[in-house]
């Protein structure tokens, strides 16, 4: 089974644009950037080989890439493509946040959203009601809690939810994943995946 390598990146050109995008007051300095990016690698080590091994594992779907690029960023909303984190008080934030955006990658490697595009029709049709943004992360926050619990801890599972109460789409996916069960939820993901 392949499993990538993160490889965290600095590049002052594109964190410019969002230190441009935010303001230059109080926006952290590259020093202060590069400082956090080693931090947080070492704490990203010591679980990433076991955390990337086990979310091929829940969710059925296999890593395309050897290699997948993190920009680290002072300010940003984080997303998955380019894989893009801020800098965070906490850096367990920045850990469970880097798996969050490594699930959305996941499911959108080579090949991925055609093995399991029946999953995602289930979903689609069974919560119809809701927006796609809660829609995409009832099985991803469903993978995640698996993760939280497996590896770190239910105190960091709702710390996660806690943070998501302001966000109405990703408070009511966090709601579904609690009242239906993440486990029930993966277990609906997993059985239309194409084989």
């Amino acid at each position: 089974m392949l499993i990538p390598k993160i490889i965290f990146k600095y590049s002052w050109v594109y964190d410019e644009i969002w230190k441009n995008k935010f303001g230059a007051d109080g926006y952290p300095s590259s020093k202060q950037i590069l400082s956090y990016i080693k931090r947080a690698e070492r704490l990203w080590r010591k679980d990433e080989n076991k955390v990337l091994t086990e979310l091929s594992k829940i969710s059925g779907l296999q890593w395309k890439s050897k290699f997948i690029s993190c920009y680290v960023v002072g300010w940003c909303v984080p997303f998955s493509d380019p894989m893009t984190l801020p800098i965070y008080k906490y850096i367990d934030y920045f850990v469970d946040f880097l798996i969050h955006e490594l699930i959305h990658n996941l499911f959108t490697q080579k090949g991925n959203l055609d093995k399991s595009k029946k999953s995602w029709g289930y979903f689609y049709r069974k919560y119809n009601k809701e927006t796609e943004t809660t829609i995409i992360h009832v099985p991803l926050y469903a993978i995640h809690s698996r993760i939280y619990l497996k590896f770190y801890n239910k105190k960091r599972l709702n710390k996660d939810m806690k943070l998501m109460k302001y966000l109405p789409d990703y408070k009511r996916a966090w709601d579904i994943v609690q009242k239906e069960g993440y486990n029930e939820i993966i277990k609906e993901f997993t059985k239309r995946i194409k084989k």
